[in-house]
């Protein structure tokens, strides 16, 4: 665990400082957090962190209370700060509290305020011991969250 978490930190810095600035104005936000409930990988309380590569393509990494994921983003608008179609992977809990991974499809809505909610149909990929043995995982699943949404403010 210690070692992914190494790991994201030195991609989301690495991305952060390996931004173009001279295609892109100085005050264009590229990178943002977002915090609350599932996010991080479907954590109970977690954080994401975005990415943007292109004017609509986005990476996010992420992870909480007992989870961890990702995602590839699609933006409908060329900026951060905007709604856009997720492919995410989640993969919540951890060792003995591992209870399952999903990936799937979400749609994310960003406001123009903080707020963000998320919905979307995942598929689990394996079941971990913390779900009981009688529990019946359906082929297709719901995925939420919702939270708060900040950008990081570039320097001049």
């Amino acid at each position: 665990m210690k070692l992914f978490l190494i790991v994201i930190a030195v991609v989301i810095s690495t991305s952060l400082l390996c931004q173009s600035e001279d295609t892109k104005e100085q005050d264009e936000d590229r990178s943002g957090i977002t915090i609350g409930i599932l996010q991080g990988g479907g954590s109970l309380i977690g954080a994401d962190v975005e990415v943007l590569i292109t004017d609509r393509f986005g990476v996010q990494l992420g992870g909480g209370f007992l989870g961890y994921g990702g995602g590839l983003n699609y933006h409908f608008k060329p900026r951060l700060k905007s709604s856009f179609i997720s492919l995410q992977y989640w993969n919540q809990g951890i060792g003995e509290n591992f209870a399952q991974n999903v990936i799937g499809v979400n749609y994310v809505h960003r406001s123009e305020g903080w707020l963000t909610f998320q919905i979307g149909l995942g598929v689990p990929l394996s079941k971990g011991p913390a779900l009981d043995d009688d529990f019946n995982q359906p082929p297709v699943m719901l995925m939420y969250s919702a939270g708060f949404f900040a950008t990081f403010e570039r320097g001049n």
